[in-house]
């Protein structure tokens, strides 16, 4: 006989625990099924996010910069050391320890919460059954609710003629934990996960070769902020390819051999390692049994509605498997939104103020629209925009690179999007988020005191420059 629950989550990532947490807060009987197991043989409830996505990279991300920064930039402070090194193996284990900290807290959050956990995959069956295979012995056990909840995540995409290895030819899971620094890495796509690993490994001393299909630079950001992003990246190091189609991997002698075509014609690279990150899907494998009255759109993702509904009753999916940004702080607000909506509560997302975040150096944060989106669409708009070269915080700090760019409506003007390209972006870009939120103006930031010294008077500025009377720029 199945255990019966007002609501089953079926992932546990960081959409699926969090809709779990709110709900048990909500006063629901709660369970939640996740099938992660983490490096030691052990349940690790957090998704890709805090097992190999998220979490992971920014640890190692924070330690390269570290190793950078002594060896190239501490010499202007004074500061000098000889026989630098890196040890791969401590850096590693510091990582490991990290994910395995907070995967350890979401356990603890779930025994805290009466949150029934079963550790195993979960497929939903008609009428809001749910049959998981636990992954201990393979026990196939029955469950039931009101509500279920699909938080599958997602997986990265594989490109045809290029076979992961889990050695030589990796996604990032296998980026995250090289034994010694490669002499070479190759890169398949230039987009997010692709230069914050690539990142890591050049400022640990890989030459790093980024290989992108599309003929634009991380397209997605504004214009003005990927040109930038792009020359700062190349002084770094990073050899970025666009327009570069490749065409088949293989490993012969230790080595990665890469055939790729572009507009010189077909050629060949040779590489140490090879990290394939072109994008990824929604996970739905094994998840909907053929009865389960959920369909899926024609990109393989979960359709819904404008509030996670399913196509079946009571059914409701959120994350990466379903439309919108692959973001973990996306997938978490439709978590507690969709939560909400079941209690009866009143609950929305606005996907247009969901910031986007790139961890590399400098930092790349955004929220709204770009320039050319809004030139597409016919918007009458105005901008403004302040360098950080300009910065007292930034010159102290040895952060000029980048700047604030702010688009606002010409008539009434509401901010339409703010575009970031500097030291602690991502902090920076929440204050824009908040403005936004509340259907603020430029006018608004540019009349708010902001502390000095301080990062966050590049956003004043960028917002005074709206009405071109920036103080510290021209006009």
């Amino acid at each position: 006989m199945a255990e019966k629950f007002d609501l089953i989550v079926i992932g546990g990532g960081p959409g699926g625990y969090v809709a779990a947490i709110r709900a048990a807060q909500l006063g629901f009987k709660t369970a939640c099924v996740d099938m992660f197991t983490g490096k030691d043989g052990k349940p690790a409830p957090g998704g890709t996010c805090l097992n190999v996505g998220c979490i992971p990279s920014k640890a190692l991300l924070d330690s390269s910069k570290h190793y950078h920064h002594l060896q190239h930039d501490y010499g202007a402070h004074g500061i000098s050391m000889k026989d630098t090194a890196i040890d791969v193996a401590t850096m590693i284990a510091r990582k490991d320890g990290i994910v395995k900290k907070l995967t350890g807290g979401v356990t603890q959050l779930f025994k805290g919460n009466k949150i029934a956990y079963y550790h195993g995959k979960g497929r939903l069956m008609a009428g809001r059954q749910v049959q998981v295979t636990l992954s201990d012995g393979g026990e196939i056990q029955q469950l039931e609710a009101d509500n279920v909840i699909l938080a599958s995540g997602s997986v990265p995409i594989q490109i045809p003629n290029v076979e992961f290895d889990g050695k030589y030819i990796v996604d990032n899971v296998g980026a995250l934990d090289f034994d010694s620094v490669p002499a070479t890495l190759g890169v398949i796509g230039a987009g997010v996960i692709g230069l914050e690993l690539g990142s890591v490994w050049n400022r640990l001393g890989s030459e790093v070769t980024l290989l992108e299909a599309l003929p634009d630079f991380l397209p997605i950001a504004d214009r003005d902020v990927s040109k930038q992003a792009a020359r700062e990246f190349k002084k770094q190091g990073l050899d970025i390819r666009l327009g570069t189609l490749v065409k088949s991997a293989a490993v012969k002698k230790n080595k990665v051999i890469v055939n790729l075509e572009d507009k010189n014609g077909e050629s060949q690279l040779t590489f140490d390692r090879l990290l394939v990150c072109v994008g990824r899907k929604a996970y739905t494998e094994g998840l909907l049994d053929e009865d389960s009255g959920v369909q899926l759109t024609a990109n393989g993702q979960i359709q819904v509605d404008d509030q996670s509904r399913t196509t079946a009753p009571g059914v409701w999916a959120i994350g990466d498997c379903v439309r919108g940004p692959m973001l973990a702080h996306k997938a978490s607000e439709e978590g507690i939104a969709v939560a909400e909506l079941i209690a009866g509560k009143p609950a929305h997302i606005h996907f247009d103020t969901v910031p986007w975040v790139v961890y590399t150096e400098p930092e790349i944060a955004w929220v709204g629209k770009t320039e050319q989106e809004l030139k597409d669409a016919g918007v009458d708009y105005k901008t403004g925009s302040f360098p950080f070269a300009a910065n007292g915080r930034a010159l102290a700090g040895g952060n000029p690179a980048g700047l604030v760019k702010m688009l606002a409506d010409a008539e009434t003007d509401e901010i339409l999007g703010v575009h970031i390209l500097g030291a602690n972006a991502s902090e920076l870009i929440s204050e824009c988020v908040v403005a936004m939120e509340f259907q603020g103006s430029s006018e608004d930031l540019a009349r708010i005191v902001h502390a000095h010294p301080t990062l966050s008077e590049a956003v004043h500025e960028a917002a005074l420059h709206v009405d071109k009377r920036a103080i510290h720029r021209g006009n």
